[in-house]
């Protein structure tokens, strides 16, 4: 059974994505879409939802804005917390594998759960 914590994530993120592919003309913007659907039904890059119930796992804190970023072929996840003291930080994870690969913030610390 999905929480209401889960779904109001998960609406948070999908309106994330959708408002990076917004950014691209409407032609482009569905076919990017597709490519997304198409790229974690094939595995190639990990699901979303994945990487945020690890966020969840391990830090504390709201999720303010999700990005799917694409360069040069290679694609990561920009996940942008709100932390309990107020702090934001910047999660960078590699899509393909779910590594978390940077963060960027302060007081980083103290947003980990089990310190």
């Amino acid at each position: 059974m999905m929480t209401r914590r889960f779904l109001s994530r998960l609406r948070l993120a999908t309106l994330g994505i959708l408002l990076a592919l917004s950014a691209v003309s409407p032609a482009t913007a569905d076919e990017g879409w597709h490519d997304l659907h198409e790229a974690v039904r094939d595995g190639r890059i990990v699901p979303l939802p994945d990487i945020l119930d690890w966020l969840e796992a391990h830090y504390m804190g709201q999720v303010l804005e999700v990005e799917l970023e694409r360069d040069e072929g290679w694609m990561r996840y920009e996940v942008e917390m709100l932390g309990p003291q107020g702090q934001v930080v910047e999660f960078e994870f590699d899509a393909t594998n779910g590594e978390l690969i940077g963060m960027e913030g302060v007081n980083i610390n103290g947003m980990r759960r089990g310190k």
